[in-house]
């Protein structure tokens, strides 16, 4: 745990080794929040929780965030580009080229940021300053595989890349 929470920390410090696949939102704090499952929590669980009652999605997301966090990654907020609302709400895809979903993880100042291109979604990992740490290494807790691995592995809960419960 000490080895995955030094290498988090190394990873969010460093841009050298960024690979975002879709451009920073600099407008981010004017997107609208909207209400999910995980905002109602407030917080993802910490990295000592029972999870194993949640859905394997929740559970997945809070291995990889503890190994980014001591403790987990505390508060979180979904924030959507107030363009694309409907198609949110709606679960439709048709997203439009560029970043259009976040997660805010609020105590950690990280942006996992859903975009899309030509349909297809596309992800970046940034400090709320804009700085970039995407994980180049594929296998990394902030890495754009790690969030395509999870967006697209649980079909049922995600679509087009977008990840919530049905309404």
């Amino acid at each position: 745990m000490r080895k995955l929470l030094i290498t988090g920390l190394i990873l969010i410090t460093s841009s050298a080794i960024a690979n975002s696949e879709t451009p920073f939102p600099s407008d981010w704090q004017s997107w609208k929040s909207v209400a999910t499952p995980l905002t109602e929590i407030g917080a993802l669980p910490g990295c000592d929780a029972d999870v194993s009652g949640l859905p394997p999605i929740y559970q997945e997301t809070v291995e990889t965030y503890c190994g980014v966090r001591a403790g987990g990654p505390g508060a979180v907020a979904v924030l959507v580009k107030p363009a694309v609302l409907d198609n949110f709400n709606a679960r439709r895809g048709g997203y439009g080229d560029g970043s259009n979903l976040i997660l805010h993880l609020k105590d950690m100042g990280v942006l996992f940021v859903t975009g899309h291109q030509g349909g297809q979604a596309t992800y970046g990992v940034f400090k709320e300053d804009g700085t970039d740490v995407t994980d180049a290494n594929p296998e990394g807790a902030l890495g754009a595989n790690t969030c395509r691995v999870c967006h697209s592995g649980y079909a049922a809960f995600c679509a087009a890349g977008q990840c919530a419960a049905a309404k």
